[in-house]
């Protein structure tokens, strides 16, 4: 979220297994995306990269600068969840505007690669209202959806306790939606509001959890840091 290459690449080499780049909360546009891809590209660090929208011609422009994992937020039923798949499949398939020299394609230097594009695509929606809770088991049953993402910060707003993403209620409708999921064959994730529900839906099954912010390692500590030191404890 703090859209530095430095501290994407630090993260990369710090052991976790995913980095989300998050064009939808920060400010991360197209550019600083191809930045962050490198940075992480010598890393062993997957990249996830996350849009703004479910939008055809941003989705687009992600693909073509080499996003393999993309998260698109907001998915509210099947047919959005088709949408999205449509929008990063190439013709007959799909409705991706075709490019040959994009850095998808090493820049031409991959002959086949519109012929193997749709295999390099790992596509993930969001789901985060109580409605789309409703429609889990149609948009699981989506071909090219291949993981579904649990977004507890907006599902608490629609279920009338905003800001409290971590009431049992709603880590409840979670679980229960995620074995939905798993049922369809597809993977399924969750970003977790605290440690302590972080472990708990590992246990549970979930194929990655969003565990922390580069914004949360840095002021938290940074706060932790100023407590300590102002109140005479560094002293």
């Amino acid at each position: 979220m703090l859209n530095s290459s430095n501290a994407v690449e630090g993260l990369g080499w710090a052991g976790f297994d995913w980095l989300l780049l998050d064009g939808e909360h920060s400010p991360i546009n197209l550019a600083d995306a191809v930045s962050h891809l490198r940075a992480l590209s010598c890393t062993p660090t997957v990249p996830i990269v996350r849009t703004a929208w479910n939008d055809h011609v941003m989705l687009k422009q992600y693909l073509d600068i080499g996003a393999q994992t993309i998260m698109i937020p907001y998915v509210q039923n099947a047919e959005e969840g088709r949408s999205a798949v449509a929008s990063t499949r190439y013709p007959p398939e799909g409705r991706r505007g075709f490019a040959a020299m994009h850095r998808a394609s090493r820049f031409g230097a991959i002959a086949d690669y519109v012929h193997h594009a749709s295999e390099t695509i790992f596509l993930i929606v969001q789901v985060e209202t109580i409605s789309a809770i409703g429609e889990i088991e149609d948009i699981a049953a989506v071909p090219g959806i291949d993981a579904v993402f649990f977004g507890p910060g907006d599902l608490s707003a629609s279920m009338g306790m905003l800001g409290r993403p971590g009431e049992p209620d709603i880590t409840r409708k979670i679980e229960d939606a995620a074995k939905k999921v798993k049922a369809a064959g597809k993977a399924v994730g969750v970003l977790a509001p605290n440690p302590d529900l972080a472990k708990h839906y590992m246990s549970a099954g979930f194929d990655f959890v969003s565990v922390t912010t580069d914004c949360s390692l840095l002021f938290g500590h940074a706060r932790a840091t100023a407590r300590m030191f102002r109140s005479g404890e560094g002293r």
